[in-house]
């Protein structure tokens, strides 16, 4: 690029940045201005009289039982989480599928294995599946999730598919890699999956692939490499082009551009990578995505635990109070 090109260009990205910023603060200023009238006028009308004072006493006398009971609650959760992440630990990190499943093909006993599995689920009670309708085969996320996330619910991509009487694989994978293992091999494994999808439904259509999160990216590659075998690819929140917006729609508010920008790309993950002797810990990218949003990583999604109205308990009808109804339910 020639010298005023590259000057012009900065300068073009300096006053997009500088339009962000001010539109950022212009909405932050706002909304600290709406909180503070509110304060001012919620003091302006304040009661003084004995009855209000008394009432107020009450109030503040029930808003510490309640702090009381809901703190013992919130943190009877983090322990309920740390336990459950140490009995996780000694089950050997198994797939968190919310469905029965048998493995079909293991990578690990691959000719270049690779630490991920075909498995196939079984139906529930009550579900039948049809041989020759297409199958569908979904890819796990593997960005510091567990495997089997992509179906720990009935109420997910597995349990709709399988209710409308499809065959369904599904991709997970064990927590250690290979020794020498690549991208390029697990890409090659995947391959290998589907085509034993297809060889076990030949008088189907061709599979449709999810590819959820990481597993998007994957499913991409996968359908590169063997546009032959694959039929619809079905990508959710994959990151295919985070650095990418609508910028004809002017300066979005997409953290992750702004993440990719101030820290240079990718040359922290090789990084991280290289300093692992070839392994990058997935963990590393779950945090990534906890700093897009400091807010609820901080503060509400510990909020939401003791405040949301449905994952607090009700209290009885006899009750006084609703703080009397959290301690005793």
């Amino acid at each position: 690029m020639q010298p005023g090109s590259l000057l012009s260009a900065s300068a073009q990205m300096s006053t997009r940045i500088s339009r962000v910023f001010q539109k950022r603060a212009q909405l932050a200023y706002e909304r600290f201005a709406e909180t503070w009238q509110d304060a001012v006028e919620f003091r302006r009308g304040g009661d003084v009289s004995p009855a209000s004072v008394w009432k107020n006493w009450i109030d503040g006398r029930d808003y510490m039982i309640d702090l009381a009971q809901r703190s013992i609650l919130f943190w009877d959760t983090l322990r309920q989480r740390g336990d459950n992440f140490l009995e996780h630990e000694k089950a050997g990190k198994p797939p968190v599928l919310h469905f029965e499943y048998e493995i079909v093909l293991d990578a690990r006993e691959f000719a270049q294995p690779t630490n991920y599995a075909l498995v196939k689920i079984k139906p529930p009670s009550g579900v039948t599946i049809d041989s020759k309708r297409r199958p569908y085969v979904i890819i796990d996320p593997r960005a510091g999730h567990g495997p089997g996330i992509g179906g720990f619910k009935d109420d997910s991509q597995v349990g709709v598919a399988l209710r409308e009487g499809h065959p369904v694989y599904f991709v997970i994978f064990f927590p250690e890699p290979e020794p020498g293992q690549t991208l390029l091999d697990v890409c090659a494994a995947e391959a290998k999956f589907i085509q034993h999808v297809r060889g076990l439904h030949p008088e189907s259509p061709k599979p449709v692939i999810l590819g959820n999160c990481q597993g998007g990216w994957a499913a991409m590659m996968l359908a590169a490499a063997n546009p032959e075998d694959t039929g619809p690819i079905v990508i959710n929140g994959a990151p295919m082009s985070y650095w990418g917006g609508a910028w004809q729609e002017g300066e979005g508010d997409n953290p992750m551009r702004y993440a990719g920008g101030l820290l240079g790309g990718t040359w922290l993950a090789s990084l991280a990578a290289d300093l692992g002797n070839g392994k990058f810990d997935g963990a590393n990218l779950v945090q990534n995505m906890e700093n897009l949003n400091p807010a609820n990583t901080f503060w509400d999604k510990y909020y939401t635990i003791t405040c949301s109205p449905t994952s607090i308990p009700k209290a009885p009808a006899s009750s006084n109070s609703s703080a009397g109804g959290v301690a005793s339910s």
